[in-house]
Order: structure tokens, then sequence, then C-alpha cells
């Protein structure tokens, strides 16, 4: 379980870092949740919600969320070298994850509604395996449509099927 002293030597590390790419005007919101995730042979029980307020977001967040994925994947393994504990870390600035975990939530919701409502399957443009993820499991949960992903690489798709 990570203690307060490790919340707060992420906290110290985060600010290092943002400070070095020369971003100042922040700050830092850090919230623990006991959750159990395999990752390969390990089970990681913390997570690490970390989320940085900025009046400029959009060179951390960059085009489609990358570079805050790059910067998460990065600061990642900065802190399980530092604190030298597993944990998961989920980064999100100015709630852009969150957003953008509600907007396509909401997306899959209407194009399934559309799908069955016309009986015939919709295609979602092309999305990042982590999008995709999130549309999968989403309409899970609904009855009435099934989902597949298509294509390769960067065409890759979701493709909505009513039952």
């Amino acid at each position: 379980m990570i203690d307060s002293k490790e919340i707060n030597e992420i906290k110290i590390t985060t600010e290092e870092l943002l400070q070095k790419m020369t971003i100042v005007d922040f700050k830092i919101e850090i919230n623990i949740e006991k959750n159990s995730i395999e990752s390969g042979v390990n089970r990681v029980e913390d997570i690490v919600k970390l989320n940085i307020n900025l009046k400029e977001p959009q060179f951390l967040i960059g085009q489609n969320g990358q570079t805050l994925f790059d910067l998460q994947r990065v600061l990642r393994i900065i802190l399980n070298k530092k604190i030298k504990k597993l944990f998961y870390l989920k980064l999100d600035i100015n709630d852009y994850q969150k957003q953008k975990i509600d907007y396509l939530k909401s997306l899959a919701k209407s194009f399934a509604s559309e799908a069955i409502l016309l009986k015939e399957k919709k295609v979602l443009p092309p999305m990042s395996s982590y999008d995709r993820r999130i549309i999968h499991e989403e309409l899970s949960r609904n009855q009435e449509v099934t989902t597949e992903s298509y294509g390769e690489g960067e065409e890759r798709r979701i493709i909505i099927n009513p039952k």
C-alpha cells in the first residue's frame, strides 16, 4: 500500500518533472484507490490517480491525448523505480481523460441506439486501442448489440452490429 511519505514523493517527483519541462503554473491532485489489477505476472493493488491542472493544457495533452499517454508512461517508469513499489498510474490533465471517456461512452450508446433502431451495422471512425476498449466495455452490457474491431493499425475501428 502507498503511504503518505510515498504520496509526497510522487508529488515532488511530478513537480520536478514538470518544472524540467518548463511548466510552471500547475496544481497537482493525488488520489489513491485500492483495486486489484493483474499486470503481467504481478498483482498491482494501488491505483494512483494524478490530476494536473494547468492554464494551457494543450501542450501536455497533445493530439488525441498522445502526449498525455506518453507522459503517463514516462512518469510511471520514473515513479516505480523511485518508490520501488508496483502501482498503476492514471495521469489526467484538466480532466481530459475523464471527459474523453464520458464522450466515448456517450458515442457508443448513440451508435448502438442507431444500430438497433435502423437494424443495420454502424461503423465508428478509426481510434486507438484504448478508445476501442472503452467502447467495447461500454457496449458489452448492452444485450441488443455486439461489437467487433476491424482493420489494421491506425485504420482499426469498431463495428456495432444489432442482434
